[in-house]
Order: structure tokens, then C-alpha cells, then sequence
């Protein structure tokens, strides 16, 4: 009797844990709550705009291997070894295909990525004027919008309810701002890049809105410090309490908190939108503090570099050049793949923090800005 109580029990256990897991686990047959994603950017959310021969000449080799290796074995002009968090995203939404990118011939199936590598937030003039666009990409995030308005024109049947009923995912923009004036302190500060570029990119965002966009979500700058080329550019003293270069971190930690503010301000001027943060530096922090945890044995040497040393960095030999045509054995080690970029791996990892790390690394958390676009109310 006591036997086949517990057996009983046992089995009714059983039963209401499969009930539980299944109410749980998400409906395969639900619908995907956006089936269009608009990306822009610079090379961190790239898929394809940018080939070696129109990419930044210091990561001019994009288009040659091991570019692409561990995950689409072969390049598709990603400035990583596989997938980027923008790939992740396509996948977390379960749509049908990675987003393609404009400058192809691709459908708008699934949206489209308007990102550039070595794209900038303030636009191409400022840069010519002050003598500083020899290795320069000419497009900047408004470049981007204009792309955009262009793609809405020629698209037969878009309406400004299809817009509203897409994501648009605004990847990290601006390092490049920082990068390119580096030169020019002395004329040039970082205070007025910094007020420039964010001041462009609440205006890219602002130009979303005004076209009907109900749902978007804008990246900061990454722990900028902690790249290898900042780190083998930088005076020895220069490091904060990763590691990492403190200066350049300062500058993307002050850079993020403008852009907070501004976008504090959009959401109360567009009370009827979702305006989300995705807190790069504090996901990249995260890593950077704790690299095992997240299964990454080396934080700061690049994986498909050269040079050796602590950071294994040539700015003269980079990763797809002649000098560099294999990379690590392990990239899934690995933070850094070509001493600006990051692996596949880190990728994945920032994605997921994104996505499932509720309001500590997205304000307001991903899966809130989901239900409320099931909810058909922003």
C-alpha cells in the first residue's frame, strides 16, 4: 500500500512537472512578435555593407578569410569570425533569415541592415574640414536614414503602419567619432565629439520617431578601452581596474551617460514609443571582469592578429591581411577577434545579456518591450 502511494505520488509529480514545463515554454506555433528588423551601425552590426574594398584601410581585408570561419565558414563581410549580436537578435525574434544588407539585392523579407563599418555619428563634412578624412568612411547614422527613406520610396506597399509595427535596433555608433579625431585633441576635444556625436544620434532616433518607428532600441559604446588596439596605442600607466585603458573608458562611460539623458528626453517627448537602452559597457564590463565565468580564457589578445606579445596586435598587419590568413585555434576563448572586432563567442554572450538579462543590461528589459508589442500598446 505504502509502495504504490508513493508510485502514485511519484507519477503525479511527474505529471504536473510536464504541465508546468509546457506552460513555460513558449508556443512554436505563436507568431514572432516582430517579422521586420531595421538595423544601423558601424562594423559592430555590419552584415555586409562594407567589402575590403570599400572598408577602413587599417581592416580592409573583410572580404578574405579566416573572416566568417567558425560559424558561415566563409566570409559574408562580417568584422567577426561568425555571427554578430545582430544575428542573434534575427535569431531570439525566430525570423526566417539574417537581416540583408542594403547595399545588396536582397529582399525586405525580413527587414533590412543599413550598418556600415567605420561609420560615424557626426556626418563625413566635419571631418574633411578639419583634414581628417583620409581613412574615413563617408557614411554617417544620417547617411543611414537618408538609406532608409530611400528604401521606404521604393518599396512597393510600405505603409507607416508596417514601420510601426517594426524593430529598429540602432547598434553602437560613434567610437569611430573618438577614433578618427584622436589626432586633433588640441583642436578638436572629445567634450565637443561627444556632444556632436550624441547630439546626431538622439536626432537619428528623433527622425525614427517622427517616421512612425513605435519600437526601437539604441546600443551604447562597449568598453572601448579594453580593444587591443587602444591597449597596444596606449601610454603603460593608463589602466583602470580591468586592465583596460581608463581614459578611453572614461570617454565611452561619459559618451553613454549623454546619451542616456538624450534619450530620457525622447521618451518623454514620444510617450507612446519604446525607446530601450542596451548597455553595452555594461555587459562588456561584466566579461571584462569576470572572463571565465562567461567561458573566455582570453580577454585581451586577438584571436586572427599578429605581433605577439600581450595582445598579439599589428596595426600593419591585421587579420585577412597576407601577413594574417589563419586565426586561433579556439575563437570561442577568445573576447577579441581582430583587435577591434569580437568573437562570435562574445557576441553571443553580449546578445544573450540583452536579451535575457532583464533591466541590467536593457532598459527597458527586452522581454518587456516583447509582451508589450504583443499587447499591440507601446
Amino acid at each position: 500500500m505504502g509502495m504504490a502511494t508513493t508510485a502514485s505520488n511519484r507519477l503525479l509529480l511527474a505529471i504536473v512537472a510536464a504541465v508546468a514545463a509546457a506552460a513555460a515554454a513558449p508556443a512554436s506555433g505563436a507568431p514572432p512578435a516582430f517579422r521586420r528588423v531595421y538595423a544601423f551601425g558601424d562594423s559592430f552590426t555590419d552584415t555586409g555593407n562594407t567589402r575590403s574594398t570599400t572598408g577602413p584601410y587599417s581592416f580592409g581585408y573583410v572580404s578574405s578569410p579566416p573572416y566568417g570561419a567558425t560559424f558561415f565558414h566563409r566570409s559574408t563581410n562580417r568584422y567577426s569570425d561568425g555571427r554578430l549580436v545582430v544575428d542573434f537578435l534575427a535569431e531570439e525574434l525566430r525570423l526566417p533569415s539574417y537581416l540583408p544588407p542594403y547595399l545588396s539585392a536582397a529582399s525586405d523579407g525580413v527587414g533590412v541592415n543599413f550598418a556600415v563599418a567605420g561609420a560615424t555619428a557626426i556626418e563625413h563634412d566635419f571631418f574633411a574640414r578639419n583634414n581628417l578624412s583620409v581613412d574615413i568612411t563617408p557614411q554617417s547614422i544620417m547617411t543611414q536614414l537618408a538609406w532608409f527613406d530611400d528604401h521606404l520610396h521604393l518599396k512597393a506597399g510600405s505603409s507607416k503602419e508596417e514601420v510601426a509595427d517594426a524593430l529598429f535596433w540602432v547598434g553602437e555608433i560613434g567610437a569611430n567619432d573618438y577614433a578618427y579625431t584622436v589626432i586633433a585633441r588640441d583642436t578638436i576635444p572629445p567634450k565637443l565629439v561627444r556632444n556632436m556625436a550624441v547630439q546626431r544620434v538622439t536626432t537619428f532616433v528623433q527622425g525614427l520617431l517622427e517616421r512612425g518607428a513605435k519600437y526601437v532600441v539604441v546600443q551604447g559604446l562597449p568598453l572601448t578601452g579594453c580593444l587591443p588596439l587602444a591597449m597596444t596605442l596606449a601610454r603603460a600607466d593608463d589602466r583602470d581596474n580591468v586592465s583596460c585603458v581608463a581614459s578611453v573608458n572614461r570617454q565611452s562611460y561619459a559618451h553613454n551617460r549623454r546619451l542616456l539623458a538624450g534619450l530620457h528626453e525622447l521618451r518623454r517627448r514620444h510617450p507612446a514609443a519604446v525607446v530601450a537602452y542596451a548597455d553595452y559597457y555594461a555587459a562588456h564590463l561584466a566579461v571584462m571582469r569576470s572572463p571565465a565565468a562567461h567561458g573566455f580564457t582570453e580577454p585581451f589578445r586577438t584571436c586572427c592578429g599578429s605581433g605577439g606579445g600581450a595582445y598579439n596586435f599589428d596595426l600593419f598587419a591585421t587579420c585577412g591581411s597576407p601577413e594574417v590568413n589563419t586565426s586561433c585555434a579556439q575563437p570561442a576563448r577568445y573576447v577579441n577577434w581582430d583587435g577591434v572586432h569580437m568573437t562570435e563567442a562574445m557576441y553571443k554572450v553580449v546578445a544573450g545579456m540583452f536579451f535575457k538579462g532583464g533591466h541590467a543590461y536593457c532598459r527597458p528589459a527586452f522581454s518587456d518591450l516583447l509582451a508589450r508589442k504583443a499587447q499591440g500598446k507601446p
